[in-house]
């Protein structure tokens, strides 16, 4: 019976070491997978980090241009009011300028009414000088 006991002592160890090798071996490949998992979800992790890095640089790029455009937009708009405040100085002095030209223009109408008058006064006073001498 001695002998019986040693073997299944033999057999139940055999057991053991083959039970806590398959344990070992799962356990091995469940490590080797949860490393591999790991490295994928780093690799994603990164790879989505870097997108929102790029995101966020595009996004700061955009909204500098868009201040440098805005300021611009404001300068222009500056500068279409000085450009309309000119523009109106302009019309009221061509107004002006019209009002003047129209009185110079009046004013001379008269002086050669009176011019013609004149003229005319004159070469009657001729005609009838011319007649009072013969």
């Amino acid at each position: 019976m001695g002998n019986l006991i040693k073997k299944m002592d033999e057999a139940l160890k055999n057991r053991i070491v083959i039970i806590l090798a398959v344990f070992s071996a799962v356990f091995f490949f469940g490590t080797l997978s949860s490393c591999n998992s790991a490295i994928r979800q780093k690799a994603a992790r990164d790879k989505e980090m870097a997108a929102r890095l790029a995101l966020e640089e595009r996004t700061s790029k955009y909204v500098q241009e868009k201040s440098a455009l805005e300021e611009k937009a404001k300068a222009k708009e500056n500068e279409t009011d000085e450009l309309k405040v000119a523009l109106e100085a302009a019309k009221k002095a061509l107004l002006q300028d019209q009002l003047v030209n129209m009185s110079l223009k009046e004013e001379l109408e008269k002086v050669t009414k009176l011019k013609e008058t004149l003229e005319e006064d004159l070469r009657q006073a001729l005609v009838n000088g011319k007649k009072l001498k013969k």
